[in-house]
């Protein structure tokens, strides 16, 4: 296969290793992005820990929770373009998408999109009509929805809509105690993008993938085989700390990890406390948008 500029463009965005690194990574795994990742995290030469997709598409998320608390959502629509994802119409249409999902529970956007509005209409044939009056392409991305039987689901919306989060507590505890404990959370997902809630929560394929990458890394820095193994779990569990909510550092207080801070509000209230669910959506994360020459596009435009 040949290993083109734009490939090797690619790999460097994803993991910022050098460009003569990246060309021969590509080589020796035959032009696969996915292996010549892993090629270079084991060589040691990517500055990535893990894959790290370019943000392109433009858009917005949103959140919302029940009246009761006890059920939230959170949504992605897409645009074209960042000045689309600012129009109040399309702000609001977004707030529709959200309020629709909260209320219905469809079984996914298919389903979502044939829910039908109060004038009768579905959420698609809704979107239909102002993408022909505003003439740019959108689409219902994704949604999901998280409920609690006793407690609390908080949301936060990061950045006007760029990341938006929810947050499920499962507690008897104190309603507004829980709020705060909720959006503290929720703040630090936005920041930290979690992948698990705990430990308790990684699938072994992660955990099986990421101790050969790191042996092969060890191996590579000349580290004996005898001490390789004992190395390699230390560097595990400190990636695991990375990647579990509850194992992280509390972004409001370094001290402590995010599940002392539940554990200390679960003993001032008097109430144990789960978390129960997490999602976090940013705009566009995973999707590839073409990127072009500004002069070219307008050059395009014009019919050059």
């Amino acid at each position: 296969m040949e290993i083109t500029a734009s490939l090797v463009k690619e790999l460097r965005e994803k993991t910022n290793a050098g460009m003569m690194d990246c060309k021969k990574a590509l080589q020796e795994t035959g032009g696969d992005i996915e292996k010549a990742i892993d090629y270079l995290r084991e060589k040691g030469l990517s500055k990535a820990s893990k894959k790290a997709d370019r943000i392109a598409a433009e858009g917005l998320t949103s959140a919302l929770v029940s009246e009761d608390g006890k059920k939230g959502v959170v949504v992605e629509v897409n645009s074209e373009t960042d000045f689309v994802a600012k129009n109040e119409e399309f702000r609001n249409f977004v707030e529709v998408v959200a309020k629709t999902a909260l209320d219905n529970e469809p079984a996914d956007v298919e389903a979502l999109k044939a829910d039908k509005l109060e004038d009768g209409k579905t959420l698609q044939e809704t979107l239909t009509d102002k993408i022909a009056r505003i003439g740019e392409n959108m689409s219902i991305r994704r949604f999901a929805v998280e409920k609690v039987n006793e407690g609390k689901v908080v949301s936060y919306i990061h950045a006007g809509g760029k990341i938006s989060v929810i947050v499920a507590l499962e507690s008897e505890g104190d309603k507004e105690a829980l709020e705060v404990l909720g959006k503290d959370l929720a703040m630090q997902v936005a920041a930290m993008n979690p992948k698990y809630i705990s430990t308790d929560d990684v699938d072994a394929e992660f955990i099986a993938h990421e101790r050969e990458i790191l042996i092969a890394q060890a191996l590579n820095e000349g580290k004996p085989k005898n001490i390789v193994e004992k190395m390699v779990e230390g560097r595990l569990q400190k990636e695991l700390k990375e990647v579990c909510l509850l194992e992280q550092a509390f972004v409001k207080d370094g001290d402590i990890t995010v599940k002392k801070y539940v554990e200390n509000t679960a003993k001032n209230i008097g109430k144990a406390i789960k978390v129960a669910g997490v999602q976090r959506f940013e705009v566009g994360e995973g999707i590839e948008k073409k990127s072009e020459n500004f002069a070219d596009e307008v050059a395009k435009q014009m019919g050059k």
